[in-house]
């Protein structure tokens, strides 16, 4: 695994992070027959809060974001891309682990949601998120206490 660093976001960071959401998302989106370029940016733009976000970064280089939110319900995980090529290197798995680490302390659940077909679904149940609910585009998962 590459080494990697989390480092706060910030609102210079969001047109970066537009363009690495649609590289990241295109394959699915595409295959789900809801790709459009200027959409899928956008709404990164419209939901995008450096006070909730880390930048990913892997030599200095930006390689991906995540986003943590709380909620009436617990966390909400969003916003997690990484760069298409650093993709099953371990890095996804490691941020993932140390979000959680910060989660369980707090002691809430943890939620989010993935493109149906899409493989980070995987990666998702590996660190112990199960099938909330679904509709045609998304899945909904959860990390609940148990699962810890």
């Amino acid at each position: 695994m590459a080494d990697w660093d989390l480092r706060p976001a910030s609102l210079r960071d969001v047109e970066a992070v537009a363009e690495l959401r649609a590289v990241v998302l295109r394959a699915d989106l595409e295959r789900l027959g809801r790709y459009d370029p200027h959409r899928v940016r956008q709404r990164l733009r419209d939901g995008f809060d450096p006070a909730h976000t880390w930048v990913i970064e892997v030599g200095s280089t930006l390689a991906g974001c995540v986003a943590l939110r709380a909620a009436e319900d617990g966390h909400w995980l969003e916003h997690f891309y990484l760069a298409p090529h650093l993709q099953g290197s371990g890095i996804g798995s490691g941020v993932l682990s140390e979000l959680l680490k910060r989660c369980d302390r707090l002691g809430v659940p943890i939620r989010l949601n993935v493109l149906q077909g899409s493989p980070a679904q995987r990666l998702y149940e590996r660190h112990g998120f199960t099938v909330e609910a679904e509709d045609p585009v998304d899945v909904f998962m959860v990390r609940d206490l148990a699962a810890r």
